[in-house]
């Protein structure tokens, strides 16, 4: 389409105008989920099967009867554990001083400076956490 002013004549910009728009739109779209995918990437990569960590880890148990962050009612008493990231139901084998049990990420935390996992009591219990209340631990996803 074209304008006439006096004897010149011009194209329309309106066409090159909504190409452009269109253009951001599309650059922008692209942007956004390739940010996301490179967030899930991140997360599944930490969850994917045989992904090890190691950190100071502890534990919790006066909290039970509470609704945890999955939504599951916490049972100090199950092999469970809390971890900032790892998706819910991921299956963890902790090793502290040569005993490991497998545990099932269902709540979010440890929420101090330095810890990796939040242990269960019972899952503490079974790898000898209980005494100092913190300690060294080698996590595995299984």
């Amino acid at each position: 389409m074209n304008t006439t002013l006096g004897s010149i004549e011009r194209p329309s910009l309106r066409i090159a105008n909504t190409s452009m728009v269109l253009g951001a739109i599309a650059l922008f779209a692209v942007g956004a989920n390739a940010s996301i995918a490179s967030s899930r990437s991140w997360r599944d990569a930490n969850a994917s099967i045989g992904h090890t960590f190691t950190g100071m880890a502890s534990y919790y148990g006066n909290e039970s009867g509470s609704k945890t962050a999955s939504g599951q009612r916490f049972n100090q008493n199950a092999l469970t554990a809390a971890h900032k990231t790892l998706p819910f139901g991921t299956r963890l084998k902790v090793t502290h001083a040569g005993r490991s049990v497998i545990v099932t990420i269902n709540d979010r935390g440890p929420f101090v400076k330095g810890r990796v996992l939040d242990l269960s009591t019972a899952a503490a219990r079974a790898i000898g956490l209980t005494g100092r209340g913190v300690g060294q631990v080698v996590a595995e996803v299984q």
